[in-house]
């Protein structure tokens, strides 16, 4: 593929959404690790279902990315202002 098709395959590939909330610093960065986790769990769905991974390997992998993503809102104190 030529190089200046690089910008559209990436656009393609790793889609990026604009965010729409309260721009706090710490917002963008847990909406960027939603974004990234979102795109790794659709990842891992896919080769669960193409068979390169178990079942519960995808559960796994998946659960421990959700956890980290948690963990992310814990400590970004995102969502706090809800409770």
């Amino acid at each position: 593929m030529p190089e200046y098709h690089q910008p559209e395959k990436n656009n393609f590939l790793y889609p990026c959404t604009r965010y729409y909330g309260k721009v706090k610093p710490e917002n963008l960065v847990f909406h960027s690790n939603l974004q990234e986790f979102a795109q790794k769990v659709g990842y891992i769905a896919g080769l669960e279902t193409g068979g390169k991974l178990s079942l519960e390997e995808a559960y796994e992998q998946i659960n421990k990315l959700w956890q980290q993503l948690q963990y992310s809102k814990q400590e970004l104190g995102v969502g706090a202002e809800f409770k």
